[in-house]
């Protein structure tokens, strides 16, 4: 009876095994697929930062004597200063309370080296406060986070970001920006 248990369970451990393995090939060759096919891969769900965040975001590690270069993996909230030939130059930003009103979104100070450089991903998510149109009459966010939910062609966002800073959540994702999205202020 123990050698039949035993016969069991090393044939149940190696149906198992061989199970496991074509799951991981099977994965492997849709990774293998996507990366061939230009997409960029699934990225990890990062923590977002706090949307009307007062101080300006840190990048441990970030040497800024270097030139301009990307940012590590993860979500600044900052704002698109220029747009070359596929790669966006961005800066972070923070919330200024107002005496007047509400308060508004700052960069850095002038002479402040603090800005990053990436290649905007081919297949860049880009989700729109004020709909997909040129002109920013529409108004298409999600009224509980306040950030843009339409989502809009590559070509809308250089277009519009490379003319005005406009707040965002920037997604990198080694080394290119695979998400952006628009942060709703009035």
């Amino acid at each position: 009876m123990n050698t039949t248990m035993r016969t069991l369970l090393a044939g149940g451990t190696a149906a198992a095994a061989l199970l496991a393995s074509g799951v991981a090939a099977q994965a492997a060759t849709a990774a293998t697929a996507a990366t061939a096919s230009g997409a960029t891969a699934a990225y990890p769900a990062y923590k977002k930062p706090a949307i009307f965040g007062t101080s300006f975001q840190a990048d441990p590690g970030h040497d800024f004597t270097k030139g301009i270069h990307s940012r590590r993996n993860g979500i600044l909230r900052g704002w698109i200063t220029d747009v070359r030939d596929g790669v966006a130059e961005y800066e972070p930003i923070k919330w200024k309370r107002s005496k007047t009103t509400e308060g508004y979104f700052v960069g850095p100070p002038e002479g402040d080296v603090t800005a990053y450089a990436s290649p905007i991903a081919k297949d860049v998510v880009f989700l729109s406060a004020y709909g997909c149109k040129p002109v920013m009459a529409a108004m298409t966010v999600d009224r509980h986070t306040g950030l843009g939910a339409k989502r809009c062609p590559t070509s809308v966002l250089v277009k519009r970001h490379d003319k005005q800073r406009q707040p965002s959540l920037i997604t990198v994702y080694q080394g290119k920006i695979v998400k952006v999205q628009e942060i709703y202020t009035p």
